[in-house]
């Protein structure tokens, strides 16, 4: 019956020949099955007559799940975090995951879930990623889909709060952290903002309509407004590579110089050093650190970290 119920679903309409065929049982015994299903709830329909067969009602692909708002959210991020992980043979399935959970989940739940995979961008948040509250995630998510006027309170770099009213367009991760794009209308303009720093959501009922993104791409703006933000570092250091290899490591988010000899001089402005220790590890070549002397010190820390490190054989000896 498991394999009946995997073909329903995921074929939706069946012929009754070409199913008993499919599972390779008579059709006495293919209805006897169904009537099976039916008892332990499942609602399959019965189209009678020539072209006649079975399908599964919308809904019906699985059991009601009982699942809470943050579970549904922890669902869905999962699954598109896989979707958007490069990992070849796991995309697919994800996909086709995504396809039979959100349909099943309880009604309310489905709604904050499919906000949530139809808004967040497809590009990956890494791991330790400062602290989002789910119902700020939830509420986001929602008023992007939904193109509901936003209202916050927004923490500013120093502390201060300001109160916003945007029109939230995408979720975009991006380096540990969640920004949302939105149309600011008392600024008259784009802009980004962190969701870890948002306080008191609430969203309007006040719709609005589309606008395009500047540059129609949400992930693109959000990483061009990173680099025009205020900094605690800026990052310097001159790397045995030629200019054309790094720019594609580098990428929107720093500057490289071309020097003589085959170096190039790489230039980032960030918060967190460790972004940079992990691209001088990804270049693996001779560097020098032009600054800052926090940059030297986060460099020896990492050295020092990775040679605590004890590799075992096949049996189990250092």
């Amino acid at each position: 019956m498991l394999q009946l119920l995997t073909l329903l679903q995921n074929h939706r309409f069946w012929a009754g020949d070409e199913l008993a065929s499919k599972l390779e049982v008579s059709p006495r015994t293919l209805r006897r099955d169904v009537e099976q299903l039916r008892e332990l709830g499942y609602p399959v329909e019965t189209t009678r007559g020539v072209g006649g067969g079975y399908r599964l009602s919308a809904g019906g692909s699985l059991p009601p799940l009982m699942v809470s708002d943050e579970e549904a959210l922890a669902i869905v991020l999962g699954l598109r975090a896989v979707t958007a992980s490069g990992v070849q043979g796991v995309q697919d399935a994800a996909v086709g995951a995504l396809a039979k959970i959100v349909p099943v989940l309880p009604m309310h739940v489905r709604k904050l879930a499919a906000g949530i995979g139809a808004t967040v961008s497809a590009g990956q948040a890494r791991e330790g990623s400062p602290q989002v509250e789910v119902a700020v995630l939830a509420s986001v998510a929602t008023a992007c889909r939904d193109r509901t006027v936003l209202a916050f309170d927004y923490e500013k770099r120093g502390g201060s709060l300001s109160s916003r009213l945007v029109e939230p367009h995408a979720l975009v991760p991006v380096a540990r952290r969640w920004y949302l794009v939105a149309f600011d209308g008392g600024a008259g303009d784009w802009r980004t903002f962190r969701l870890d720093r948002m306080r008191s959501v609430e969203s309007r009922a006040k719709s609005f309509g589309s606008r395009p993104i500047p540059g129609g791409d949400a992930d693109a703006f959000v990483q061009s407004s990173i680099r025009n933000l205020p900094a605690r570092y800026e990052a310097v250091v001159r790397v045995a590579v030629p200019a054309d290899q790094i720019r594609a490591e580098v990428g929107q988010w720093g500057e490289v110089l071309e020097c003589e000899g085959g170096w190039s001089e790489v230039r980032m402005r960030t918060d967190d050093l460790d972004y940079v220790v992990y691209l001088l590890a990804r270049l693996d070549a001779s560097c020098e650190v032009v600054g800052p002397p926090e940059l030297v010190d986060a460099l020896r820390s990492w050295g020092q970290r990775l040679s605590r490190v004890v590799l075992r054989d096949e049996a189990g000896r250092p």
